[in-house]
């Protein structure tokens, strides 16, 4: 008898819009605590929507995720939905832009704010372009949101900032400004500063696009730190190696949807898709 598996993202018939453009298309996948998902597909295809979604940064418009122990619900109003699909089919063509409201403006009931809280303090995520506060020193850029938003004890908070940048490697770096470290340093800051948090799942948005070659290697031997920590991962990324040689499973995106999810030797070896066939063909070449 197989051991049941520990399921901590769970996501089924996942949609978003923004306006008329249908970004994601009912996506369905699971991923289980401690492993290490990379998401590939050609620019535009909804990757960054979708990490976005999972940690609520965009409220998503209809469907449901379970994530770090917490559900979120919701559906398109038949209404809405046909007036969508209806004005896209009337503009198709034109160069006018349609109007439909994006659905995060809508109003959301109070516990669905309360959960979406609780979900965000949950879900670390690095961003391309880091965010750190420049005239904040590695050290008070890291304890800021333990401080201000979990009311850590600001010696805690220093003691777990420095421990974080010593795993890191930056903890002699503690004292300096943003602008006085190299991009890898700079993410790597910026990894601490979501660990500080404490988060069951940390999620990337192509943290090695920004970096020189020989700075990657820095931020890639962080995240299989994690990895080998037990540390739930989804990474969007360009990085083929990256996705070959540290992923458990790769997801291969395609205008919106998920068309494949497999182990990497599967997705770039023998890949069972047409377009993911043609995609890795398109690297290969």
């Amino acid at each position: 008898m197989q051991p049941e598996k520990d399921i901590i993202i769970d996501v089924k018939n996942l949609h978003k819009y923004f306006y008329d453009n249908h970004i994601l298309k009912g996506l369905n996948f699971s991923i289980e605590k401690g492993e290490l998902i990379s998401v590939i597909g050609r620019s535009g295809c909804g990757k960054t929507t979708l990490l976005r979604c999972l940690n609520l940064l965009e409220y998503f418009d209809e469907g449901t995720i379970r994530i770090a122990g917490i559900t979120l619900n919701r559906k398109l109003p038949d209404k809405k939905k046909t007036n969508i699909i209806q004005r896209t089919k009337k503009m198709t063509g034109t160069s006018v832009k349609p109007f439909v409201e994006p659905n995060e403006e809508e109003a959301v009931d109070e516990d669905f704010q309360i959960k979406a809280l609780t979900l965000r303090k949950r879900v670390g995520m690095l961003f391309q372009n880091l965010n750190l506060f420049p005239h904040l020193t590695v050290l008070e850029n890291v304890t800021l949101a333990p401080v201000l938003v979990n009311n850590t004890n600001k010696i805690e908070a220093n003691a777990e900032a420095k421990r974080l940048l010593d795993k890191v490697e930056l903890s002699k770096f503690a004292d300096r400004y943003p602008s006085q470290l190299s991009g890898g340093q700079a993410q790597r800051v910026a990894i601490a500063r979501a660990l500080a948090m404490k988060p069951l799942v940390m999620l990337y948005d192509e943290p090695t696009s920004a970096l020189d070659p020989e700075l990657v290697g820095e931020v890639i031997k962080v995240m299989n730190k994690l990895h080998d920590d037990g540390m739930t991962q989804i990474v969007v990324t360009h990085a083929m190696s990256f996705a070959k040689n540290a992923s458990n499973r790769v997801i291969f995106m395609e205008d919106g949807e998920i068309v494949e999810i497999a182990p990497p030797e599967e997705i770039f070896n023998n890949p069972k898709n047409d377009s993911t066939k043609k995609y890795i063909k398109i690297l290969n070449d």
